[in-house]
């Protein structure tokens, strides 16, 4: 097999390949260190890149137990943000973080669009973070897809982040609204590198023998391979909407979940619940896609990306 360019560009953020881990399900990336699998350690420094646990400007506790829940295919959680607050993750994490060898984009959430652009602009200037995550679309906290929902508020929150920073950034969308492409139009006005697509759906499980909600927040996010239709659904719609790169995210799992993604429209993809399940998946991925991506006589994988569009058009 001929060499295979794996390496994708969002902005100017340059990835070594399109496999990213998503936030929320790889922690702070150093309890997954050393994990192994039949092809002996992995080494996070083969990852595209690493988006840590979103983080808030002030520390935050998180809603009440329980917090997880598993249904049929998915993942329900209503975690709340829990974290130590953007200056205890400077301090604590992003050592660590920045000795890896690989990129690093940072998933913050804030309150007001004030917040972001002030969280934005303290972490310009933090050595090894190479990109940001705007969280508009957590469905377990107050008010926490507010901004994903009102295609003018999330331009303005995007824009003021744009004039904050010089580091490139997604603008990571809900998926619970009626036709996403609003959002993702304003998120590129404002001025995102790129939109990630999508944040969990909205849903609730019930002890019906107890008559209560089996989560302590009554609803959470749904996550894993149930929401990966509306996720490859939503990904091929915003291709055709908006002109700048999307990170497809949901229920992905194995390089045809990948491919999928890819010739959807998507430049990149992160890998979420799959970690809880299959914590060696993105070794397993990144080994069959140079081989997934030579089925269509390339050796650049820039070739596929929205391919589906091109052969439909």
């Amino acid at each position: 097999m001929k060499n295979i360019s794996l390496a994708v560009s969002i902005g100017s953020l340059k990835l070594e390949n399109p496999i990213l881990v998503a936030s929320g399900t790889f922690g702070y990336a150093k309890d997954v260190e050393g994990l192994n699998s039949e092809n002996g350690a992995f080494s996070l420094s083969e990852l595209g890149g690493i988006l840590p646990k979103t983080i808030t400007k002030l520390p935050r506790d998180g809603n009440p137990p329980p917090r997880t829940c598993e249904t049929t295919a998915g993942l329900l959680n209503a975690i709340g943000l829990d974290n130590d607050g953007l200056e205890e993750f400077v301090r604590l994490k992003m050592p660590y973080l920045r000795s890896i060898g690989t990129k690093i984009i940072v998933s913050i959430a804030g309150r007001t669009a004030e917040e972001y652009a002030e969280m934005a602009a303290v972490l310009n200037d933090v050595e090894g973070v190479d990109a940001l995550e705007l969280n508009i679309s957590c469905p377990n906290v107050a008010h926490g897809t507010d901004f994903g929902k009102n295609p003018t508020e999330c331009e303005r929150l995007v824009r003021g982040v744009r004039k904050a920073c010089s580091l490139p950034f997604f603008t990571k969308l809900t998926p619970n609204v009626g036709d996403i492409t609003v959002c993702a139009k304003a998120a590129e006005q404002g001025g995102s590198d790129a939109v990630s697509l999508i944040n969990t759906v909205l849903g609730m499980a019930i002890d019906w023998k107890k008559c209560r909600p089996r989560l302590g927040n009554v609803m959470g996010g749904l996550s894993g391979p149930a929401v990966k239709p509306i996720a490859l659904r939503m990904v091929y719609q915003t291709a055709k909407a908006v002109s700048i790169p999307i990170v497809g995210i949901g229920g992905i799992e194995t390089v045809d979940d990948v491919m999928e993604f890819l010739v959807a429209g998507a430049s990149a993809v992160e890998i979420g619940t799959a970690n809880f399940y299959s914590p060696t998946c993105t070794q397993k991925i990144l080994s069959a896609l140079p081989s997934a991506v030579a089925h269509f006589n390339t050796t650049d994988i820039q070739d596929i990306i929205g391919r589906l569009h091109r052969e439909m058009a």
